[in-house]
């Protein structure tokens, strides 16, 4: 049985003169603090940089937002597995999405994830999962994954409903099964 839907809420359009792009490796210092600052932790900055070492990295899938000369924001989608009994299918994952805390509720996120969403669609990914707000990332299209026989354990203190899925172009119905992150998300693992 599929959860009630959060009320809609409205999507923002980021700040006039935010540019979101791919990030070089001359914003790696900036995307550290800013996600540093948004989780108010170094430890998910240590994800983003695990996730980079890894043959799991996309780098057209690691997106800033950009306004006045500064990041403001980053996004990031990589791969995890969906372990289906016998059978184990590479998925997107999009892990973490970090803004600026004083830009938090401008649209920023929203953009950046709509961006990398959309590039992970022209890629061919048939889906994209995330523990995450069902509220916020309701709104830019994603569902509660257990409807779609996609298991994420999430920490104690998540509600099931944080289990996420974005269904995308090439989204195929048998593929289900249980999300089984990368060593680079062992650092975040929490109860």
């Amino acid at each position: 049985m599929t959860p009630p839907a959060d009320p809609p809420i409205e999507a923002r359009e980021p700040p006039a003169g935010v540019e979101i792009r791919t990030e070089s490796g001359a914003d790696r210092l900036a995307i550290c603090d800013v996600v540093a600052r948004a989780f108010g932790s170094e430890v998910e900055g240590r994800l983003v940089d695990a996730i980079r070492a890894s043959t799991l990295f996309v780098p057209e899938l690691s997106m800033v937002a950009e306004l006045d000369g500064r990041i403001v924001g980053h996004v990031m989608i990589s791969f995890a597995a969906l372990h289906d009994g016998h059978l184990v299918h590479r998925i997107a994952v999009l892990a973490p999405l970090a803004v600026a805390p004083e830009l938090h509720r401008h649209g920023i996120g929203s953009a950046l994830t709509r961006a990398v969403t959309a590039r992970a669609d022209e890629r061919g990914e048939p889906l994209v999962v995330l523990e995450g707000s069902p509220v916020f990332y309701g709104r830019l299209g994603f569902e509660y994954s257990m409807p779609f026989g996609i298991h994420i354990a999430l920490p104690s203190w998540a509600p099931p409903e944080a289990s996420q899925v974005l269904r995308l172009g090439r989204y195929d119905p048998s593929i289900r099964g249980r999300v089984v992150f990368p060593p680079a998300f062992a650092d975040v693992v929490e109860d």
